[in-house]
């Protein structure tokens, strides 16, 4: 998940697009919004949408994240669980894109716990040696027991707001570190979570008790589960394993090892693929019309 592993397969993408990764840090913010802009700007034009920062309550203090939905009306809300870079400019875009497509979606700071975001101004900060200094313990906050109490508490959040609607079910998505907790938040809240995705998703299968692939079948969700394929290359069982967990479950799920590298669906991110994020973003689409 964002190591020595994927570093690797990060330079290698840097390389291909004739950068090092001095060049892509220099380069910072401006990059990543100019992919935003790109290919993560809402899909249909005149999409009014409101915004704000919100504090939530939890069990272990006081959460702030981005909150993000249609104008008008009430629609199904999303929680959105970011990379291990965390809540910043880049996944507030993403995050407008899929309200303009019709969801009430909550981006949370999982590090709230060390200080309202963000921590990080762009997935090249979280690279530095003192960004990964910094990110260990906020890191380390975030057990399973953790992640359950704060899924609670954004469930809560979103269906207490008039914004969202209360009678349809409510999807959760996360990418790299993010992705398991979407299954942890399908099991936290089974009643109301109902589609869960997990994009270029870490530490979804271990021989731990709690491994979020023996959580499925607690959940009453469809799943996507997008692999990268230089995961796929360190844990080939992993695939293997979430199929035969949502099968044994009967829960819905797709498992799919994309052409990618780990981090593909950031635009901040050395290893964002535009041409995968957007299959990976169409098929989260679908799954959440299922809502």
């Amino acid at each position: 998940m964002c190591d020595d592993f994927t570093a690797e397969a990060e330079e290698a993408n840097l390389a291909r697009r004739g950068l090092n990764r001095r060049e892509f840090s220099a380069l910072g913010a401006s990059m990543a919004l100019a992919g935003c802009a790109a290919g993560l700007g809402p899909k249909s034009t005149g999409s009014d949408v409101q915004e704000k920062m919100v504090s939530i309550t939890t069990d272990d203090g006081v959460a702030d994240a981005f909150f993000v939905h249609p104008a008008k009306g009430a629609h199904p809300g999303i929680i959105m669980w970011p990379d291990i870079a965390g809540l910043r400019e880049v996944k507030k875009i993403m995050a407008r894109r899929l309200a303009a497509e019709g969801y009430a979606v909550l981006c949370v700071n999982p590090y709230y716990r060390g200080g309202p975001a963000p921590t990080f101004e762009s997935f090249s900060d979280y690279r530095t040696a003192e960004g990964q200094a910094k990110v260990a313990p906020l890191r380390a906050a975030l057990t399973p027991a953790a992640i359950t109490r704060d899924a609670r508490a954004y469930v809560a959040f979103l269906r207490g707001d008039p914004a969202v609607d209360g009678k349809r079910g409510i999807g959760s998505h996360g990418y790299c570190m993010g992705g398991p907790f979407t299954v942890r938040t399908a099991a936290a809240e089974p009643s109301h979570v109902h589609a869960a995705a997990s994009l270029h998703g870490a530490g979804l299968v271990s021989d731990a008790p709690d491994s979020p692939h023996r959580l499925i079948a607690g959940t009453r969700a469809g799943f996507l589960f997008a692999i990268a394929r230089n995961d796929d290359a360190r844990q080939p069982d992993q695939k293997t394993e979430l199929q035969k967990a949502a099968a044994a479950a009967s829960r819905p799920a797709e498992v799919e090892v994309y052409p990618a590298d780990h981090g593909w669906c950031v635009p901040d991110s050395p290893s964002w693929d535009p041409d995968a994020a957007d299959k990976a973003w169409q098929r989260m689409l679908a799954l959440y019309e299922t809502l």
